[in-house]
C-alpha cells in the first residue's frame, strides 16, 4: 500500500459492486481514509471487509443509504458531517439503469433520482466541507451514452415518453452539464469538478432490470473490460498530481476528452441548475460570480 493519499478522506457512492467498489480499493492502496456508501446493510459491510483484505493496512469505513430518496441523502450528508471533520475527495458513482418508469418516494423518476437529482443534492449539501478541506476535488462518474442523450425540459423523467436507455441517456447527460456548470461556480475556491466515461464495463450494472437491456449486457459481456480497469480514470481524477488544478472536463481512459456539444451549451447547464434546485428543494452554496 502507498501513502500518497495519506491523511487524505474520500467518499465513493455505489462502491458495493463493479466500478465504484473497484474504485474504493484502488484508493485505499494509495493510502486514503476510504467511506463508502451502498444501499443494503449487509453487501457494504462486505465490501469494508473486502477492500481491507485486499487492501492490508487500509482504514475503511461505511455509510448506509438509499440514494433515490432525497431525506436518505440528506441524512447521509448530515452523518457524514457529523463523523468526519473534512473530505478531500467526493466520488459520486452510484447510478442504475431502470427499464419500467418507477416513481421514488418523492414522485421523481428513478433514474433521475438516482443518476442525476442524488448527486446534485449530495454534491451541494458536502460543498461546506470540500471548501473547508481545500484543495479537494469532486468526480462525477458519467457516461459516453450521454452523446445519445436530450435535455427536454418538458420530459425529464419521462412524463410523456419513457425508454430505459432513453432515462439513461439524458441522466448521463445532466451528470456532464451539472459538472461543468458547478466548476464554474467553484473557479478560484481550490475545489476542482471533472467527470469521466470510465469504459463499458462488465459488472452487475443493468441486471436490476429485466428484458432488453439485461439482454444486450449479458450479450456484451464477453468484449467489456473489467471492473479495474473501469476504475483507472476515476482513481486518477480523484488522486493523481496530474490533474489538481484541472476542473470542469470530460475525460476517458484518463485523458481529456470532448463531451457532446450539447454537454457544453452554457444556457442548457444553468436551465438543468435551475430546475435540480427546485426539485432537491437544495439551498446552493455556491452562485456564478457577479
Amino acid at each position: 500500500m502507498s501513502q500518497e493519499m495519506q491523511g487524505k478522506i474520500c467518499l465513493v457512492t455505489g462502491a458495493t459492486l463493479g466500478i465504484g467498489k473497484e474504485t474504493a480499493l484502488g484508493l485505499a492502496r494509495k493510502g486514503a481514509h476510504v467511506v463508502i456508501v451502498g444501499r443494503d446493510e449487509a453487501r457494504t459491510r462486505e465490501t469494508v471487509a473486502w477492500i481491507e483484505r485486499e487492501a492490508g493496512g487500509a482504514r475503511v469505513d461505511f455509510l448506509v443509504a438509499d440514494l433515490s430518496s432525497q431525506a436518505e441523502v440528506r441524512r447521509l450528508a448530515e452523518e457524514f458531517k457529523r463523523r468526519y471533520a473534512r473530505l478531500d475527495v467526493l466520488l459520486n458513482n452510484a447510478g442504475a439503469i431502470f427499464t419500467q418508469r418507477e416513481l421514488t418516494v418523492d414522485g421523481i423518476e428513478r433514474t433521475w433520482a438516482l443518476d442525476h437529482l442524488a448527486e446534485f443534492l449530495l454534491t451541494e449539501l458536502l460543498l461546506d466541507r470540500l471548501e473547508a478541506s481545500a484543495p479537494s476535488r469532486i468526480v462525477n462518474v458519467a457516461s459516453a451514452a450521454h452523446t445519445t442523450g436530450t435535455m427536454d425540459f418538458d420530459n425529464l423523467q419521462g412524463e410523456r415518453k419513457y425508454s430505459g436507455l432513453g432515462a439513461y441517456s439524458r441522466a448521463k447527460l445532466a451528470n456532464i452539464l451539472f459538472t461543468f456548470a458547478l466548476a464554474r461556480r467553484l473557479a478560484g475556491k481550490g475545489v476542482t469538478a471533472n467527470c469521466l466515461h470510465p469504459g463499458v464495463v462488465a459488472t452487475g450494472f443493468g441486471q436490476n432490470t429485466p428484458g432488453f437491456v439485461k439482454t444486450l449486457f449479458r450479450l456484451l459481456r464477453p468484449f467489456l473490460i473489467t471492473p479495474d480497469k473501469g476504475a483507472a480514470t476515476s482513481i486518477y481524477l480523484a488522486a493523481s498530481p496530474d490533474v489538481a488544478n484541472v476542473t470542469g472536463k470530460y475525460f476517458a481512459k484518463c485523458k481529456p476528452i470532448a463531451s457532446s456539444k450539447l454537454s457544453t451549451d452554457v444556457a442548457v447547464q444553468e436551465r438543468l441548475w435551475e430546475v435540480s434546485v427546485r426539485q432537491t428543494a437544495a439551498r446552493p452554496q455556491v452562485a456564478l460570480a457577479g
